[in-house]
């Protein structure tokens, strides 16, 4: 029989699941301010009015803000797969082994679905 994590265990990974979504929302929402401000506002005037150097580092400014996005945007689905594992039974269990995965591995990727023995051995 597979051992499986008890109630009061999940109710904790959740909070701290949710935890982690409030905040990456928060980022994101931060982030897309920035991203918009760039886009729609007085930044776009002033490249053509000041240095080329200004002008690539407005550029590469905006870059790291859509990087961010993209993968802050991933983070946030992931966390949402892993609201999806708890609510269908299948967090915090191996899907190779049936061994609940280490506590410590679900606080760092809450989205996993294998032990760090069975994602390092590549089965």
């Amino acid at each position: 029989m597979v051992e499986k994590w008890s109630e009061k265990e999940l109710h904790k990974f959740r909070t701290m699941i949710d935890g982690k979504r409030v905040k990456v929302t928060e980022e994101l929402k931060d982030v897309r301010e920035r991203a918009e401000g760039f886009s729609t506002g007085d930044s776009v005037n002033a490249i053509y009015s000041s240095h080329m150097a200004d002008a690539g580092s407005d550029q590469q400014e905006r870059e790291k803000l859509f990087y961010f996005l993209k993968r802050e945007t991933e983070y946030l689905q992931y966390l949402e797969r892993a609201i999806e594992m708890l609510d269908d039974g299948t967090f915090g269990i191996c899907k190779t082994c049936d061994e609940k995965i280490a506590e410590e591995r679900l606080n760092e990727v809450p989205h996993t679905s294998q032990c760090f023995n069975c994602k390092t051995a590549g089965k």
